[in-house]
């Protein structure tokens, strides 16, 4: 059993091995608190021109499209995921 940190999973690349697509570098990570398992990589979207016209949605692929996860790359088995909207957190207090 090979074991790895997040900060060693931000360091590798995510590509699909169904086209080749380079989809861009794990960011986070989301975990199932009561088994304590990965459930899926989190890829932020990155800001589209500049940041002045908003940022293109995260990427989020899920533990079983992983094929392989090498020494600098992380292999997956589907085409490039659709982008999702990242769920915000409530704020503290409303803007009025």
């Amino acid at each position: 059993m090979e074991r790895c940190r997040l900060t060693e999973l931000r360091r590798k690349e995510v590509i699909s091995s169904c086209d080749g697509t380079r989809i861009g570098f794990v960011d986070d990570v989301i975990v199932d608190t009561k088994s304590a398992c990965i459930v899926a990589f989190v890829i932020f979207g990155r800001m589209s021109f500049f940041g002045l016209f908003g940022k293109i949605e995260d990427y989020i692929i899920p533990w079983e499209k992983i094929e392989l996860i090498g020494e600098d790359t992380i292999i997956i088995s589907c085409k490039t995921p659709k982008p999702e909207k990242r769920h915000k957190k409530p704020r503290f207090f409303k803007k009025k």
